[in-house]
């Protein structure tokens, strides 16, 4: 992707520059950041969970 026009989030679906690439997705470094430090008993570490199953959903489609 351009890096003027950036990447297009996985987990906020916002459009940032800096983050990483798994498979054909792409996670910012927020998110990456954000989903490392929570604990797996908050209610947020299954909305990550479900949003990275579209990597392997995609992938499988």
């Amino acid at each position: 992707m351009d890096e003027l026009t950036g990447n297009t989030c996985i987990i906020c679906g916002e459009t940032k520059k800096d983050g990483i690439h798994i498979v054909s997705e792409f996670i910012c470094d927020d998110c990456e950041s954000e989903m490392v430090h929570t604990d797996v008993q908050e209610e947020k570490y299954h909305f990550f969970i479900h949003q990275m199953k579209q990597i392997w959903m995609q992938r499988n489609a």
